[in-house]
């Protein structure tokens, strides 16, 4: 029962305005009481999915839905309690949705790794087709059976997996059963064919090198791998190219050896956001917490003059004049977006 009362507080996190969540703050006990029922009694059956579309950058994504409850407390369940075992068995250069391994992190070992200028002159850069409906159930069963024992532990995580037709985006659990699917994938580049500087982030991976010979080769190699033992096929996309000319489009960032740009579409966002600040009349705290997001993305990347015109001089003005009218504090004032 504490794991399921942690499991709901986790779970509701942002949204206290659902309905569903309301309904079980207002009987705590009574709800989570039923799903300790469904987990003890094996009662539990996966909720019917709702699904809708949504444009993810230039992609249109299927996006899978669940209940609050008791699918996504149940799930916030399972990964409390599984996810400290299952990041020991990933390698330090994943770094989709896991604690401690975020965007960020990926871009300083990156930056880190370029400074190896003579290893690190080629980059392969290439992503898996369709890669969460193509995950296959028996393979990730097997590997969730690698550390996970207990049968019943096994029957809910089977249930959820069975649900539908590979794994669904959109699910809380989708993105630790997509990082442990690739993790045998990790290893073997890591460890058999000897990958210094390897990244991935969900299935975009980054190899780099001195030799693109060297990738052209291993390019095949990894088709093979994946066809035969995941069941997966590369997109055709797939590029080779020197770093220091293209720069390395990854994580949000455009890397070079030299120095590292935003990914041209986030800056193009980010002055549109600007464009739409300017004409509208803006709530000073909402537009606060915008544009400290947008500086959370600068703080890692070469961009001096992009922040002094759109925050330092634009952005502080509005705020400024706001503020002014409301006669209340700059909240911008004193370095606040440093």
């Amino acid at each position: 029962m504490e794991n399921i009362r942690k499991a709901h507080l986790n779970a509701r996190k942002g949204k206290a305005h659902y309905h569903e969540v309301q309904m079980v703050n207002a009987n705590e006990d009574l709800y989570l009481s039923k799903i300790q029922d469904m987990l003890l009694n094996k009662t539990f059956q996966n909720s019917e999915y709702t699904t809708f579309m949504k444009l993810d950058s230039t992609k249109e994504r299927e996006i899978f839905k669940l209940p609050y409850f008791p699918d996504r407390i149940i799930h916030h369940c399972i990964v409390q309690i599984l996810e400290p075992i299952w990041m020991k068995t990933l390698i330090a250069d994943t770094y989709s949705s896991l604690k401690g391994r975020g965007i960020h992190k990926g871009v300083k070992r990156i930056k880190a790794a370029l400074t190896d200028k003579e290893n690190t002159t080629y980059c392969l850069k290439m992503d898996v087709r369709k890669f969460y409906p193509s995950i296959n159930h028996d393979i990730l069963k097997s590997i969730l059976q690698r550390k996970i024992k207990d049968p019943d532990v096994m029957w809910i995580l089977n249930e959820i997996i069975d649900s539908t037709e590979g794994v669904p985006i959109g699910n809380y659990l989708s993105q630790h059963f997509g990082n442990l699917y690739l993790s045998r994938f990790d290893h073997w580049m890591k460890e058999e064919q000897g990958c210094k500087y390897y990244f991935r982030y969900c299935d975009d991976v980054v190899i780099l090198h001195a030799s693109k010979e060297h990738l052209a080769e291993l390019h095949m190699k990894v088709s093979k791998y994946l066809k035969k033992n995941l069941k997966l096929q590369l997109k055709n996309n797939w590029q080779i190219f020197p770093v220091g000319i293209r720069g390395i489009d990854f994580l949000g960032y455009r890397f070079y050896p030299s120095h590292t740009t935003l990914r041209k579409s986030i800056a193009t966002r980010f002055k549109q956001t600007v464009s739409q600040i300017k004409s509208s009349n803006p709530k000073t705290r909402g537009m606060v917490t915008s544009v400290m997001s947008y500086q959370g993305w600068m703080k890692y990347a070469d961009c001096h003059n992009l922040k002094t015109d759109l925050i330092d001089l634009q952005i502080h003005k509005i705020v400024e004049d706001i503020c002014a009218k409301n006669g209340t504090n700059n909240p911008l004032r004193g370095g606040m977006l440093g």
